[in-house]
């Protein structure tokens, strides 16, 4: 069987994954929050203490970007 190759879009811990997929999810028909969705999966998928480390290392630099 052949592997599958995913295409990593961005660093853990930038935001921009969280983007695309907020993005992705807001097309969505029927999907009213697109930003608690994919927190949802976040938390689904890493866990409650590295989402929050990774949301707080996001708006870190979101802060810095925006000075």
């Amino acid at each position: 069987m052949a592997k599958k190759k995913y295409k990593v879009t961005g660093k853990l811990g930038t935001g921009s994954r969280f983007k695309k997929l907020k993005k992705t999810l807001g097309k969505r028909k029927g999907v009213k929050d697109p930003g608690a969705l994919a927190a949802f999966i976040g938390r689904k998928k890493f866990g409650k203490k590295k989402m929050a480390k990774m949301s707080a290392a996001g708006r870190r630099s979101d802060r810095r970007r925006n000075k």
